[in-house]
């Protein structure tokens, strides 16, 4: 699999380590109750098809990415630096 870094254009998956999905940008307020933060840190859908995924490009620029990929087949569909999409 090539994930096309934003940065340093398309490279072998080694590169790269997958960390989990992409709504771990989306982390609760720190005053938001232990069910938010609950929810956050363990609860995960194991998605069959496209989904968003961060990734930390380690062996080459060192950034973290948002992968948008099929899951099923593996085909990478977009990629975009995490700073970008972090709200």
């Amino acid at each position: 699999m090539r994930i096309a870094c934003p940065l340093c254009g398309a490279r072998d998956s080694r590169e790269f380590t997958p960390v989990g999905g992409a709504e771990l940008l989306d982390r609760p307020d720190p005053e938001a109750g232990a069910e938010a933060w609950d929810d956050y840190l363990h609860n995960r859908a194991n998605i069959c098809g496209p989904s968003r995924e961060l990734w930390y490009h380690g062996a080459g620029c060192a950034s973290w990415l948002v992968v948008e990929r099929d899951t099923a087949s593996h085909e990478v569909l977009a990629v975009s630096l995490a700073r970008q999409v972090a709200r």
